[in-house]
């Protein structure tokens, strides 16, 4: 499927960007792979890694500074790409409180230009948002500038007209081990010498996800969807206590407090999208609600969800026990 083809990953440096790249140069012979992101250093950095790690590709990757917030330079970036996957965006929930209108700058602006972009180019046949589960129900800065981001993929399609191409979306919460997540911040604290791991409440659940699996879910999404979709794996959940107690055994909990604009659980599909959710062996679907949308778009092998159907981290039939996440862990490579 990406044999031949020339694809660009915005926000291409991070976690996933690094991740994608190296799924793709193991399973497929791609054109062109383009880095687009505006810090050179990461950029830097990222190409001396696979230059000697993948030798026989490094003609493959080429690496662009740009901004989302740029239409013109994503322009010239997307001169004669296929596919598109848009990583880019402001993350850190207090950073966008803070900064509010620097993430809607690049998580509702930006996103503009990456349609609009796309929409100009004809090369391009299908872009995949990553999205994530503080876009559903937010209750944060971060989580409703990507409502709004994936609202506008999702509605790109009707603006589509003639043009051979399809926008779509992928969710899931934060990955096991990223930049910013608790596993980082406990292994911190366990580097640091610290007997005791802070939870800010004793209810707390989360989805776990690998990098890999989310990785997959694009490549699925790139490879079936047809427009308007929200893709969501099924993946099991864990308790955050769980977690302390597989990182330190016996360790002191202190409960702190939730933190402002966190949740307790992550959920990824709502009660009111269960009208529009469809279940597959390994994933789920949400299809748009809109009258350009036709039910011949349904991707087959799905099976409608019960009215009323809520997938939620703390109501998940799927769980990690503690001797689980302790192995899962351990094959992490953590960096804080």
């Amino acid at each position: 499927m990406l044999d031949n083809k020339s694809i660009l990953i915005t926000g291409g440096t991070g976690s996933f960007g690094n991740h994608f790249v190296e799924y793709v140069l193991n399973h497929y012979k791609p054109k062109k792979i383009i880095i687009y992101s505006r810090d050179e250093f990461k950029q830097f950095n990222m190409s001396n890694k696979f230059k000697i790690q993948y030798k026989e590709h490094a003609d493959v990757l080429r690496f662009f500074i740009g901004d989302v917030r740029d239409k013109e330079r994503l322009l010239r970036a997307l001169d004669g790409v296929d596919y598109v996957i848009h990583a880019a965006a402001l993350k850190q929930v207090p950073s966008c409180e803070y900064n509010p209108i620097e993430a809607v700058k690049t998580n509702i602006d930006g996103a503009i230009n990456v349609i609009n972009a796309a929409l100009d180019t004809p090369s391009v046949k299908k872009v995949v948002a990553l999205s994530t589960d503080k876009s559903v129900n937010p209750i944060n800065l971060y989580g409703g500038t990507k409502l709004v981001s994936d609202k506008l993929f999702i509605a790109a399609n009707a603006y589509s007209g003639t043009k051979d191409i399809r926008f779509t979306v992928v969710r899931y919460g934060n990955v096991a081990g990223s930049r910013g997540s608790v596993i980082p911040f406990f292994q911190k604290m366990l580097d640091e010498g610290s007997c005791e791991l802070p939870i800010t409440d004793y209810r707390m659940t989360r989805f776990w996800i690998s990098l890999e699996q989310g990785v997959e879910l694009v490549i699925k999404a790139l490879r079936e969807a047809k427009g308007g979709e929200t893709f969501i794996s099924k993946i099991p959940s864990f308790k955050i206590t769980d977690l302390a107690q597989a990182m330190l055994p016996g360790c002191q909990m202190p409960e702190i407090g939730i933190r402002e604009g966190e949740k307790l659980h992550e959920i990824m599909i709502t009660k009111e999208d269960s009208s529009t959710t469809y279940e597959y062996e390994n994933h789920y679907i949400i299809y748009p609600h809109y009258n350009w949308w036709m039910e011949e778009k349904l991707i087959p092998g799905g099976v409608k969800v019960k009215e009323g159907f809520e997938y939620s981290s703390g109501a998940n039939k799927e769980w990690l026990n503690t001797e689980m996440l302790r192995q899962l862990v351990k094959k992490i490579n953590i960096k804080y």
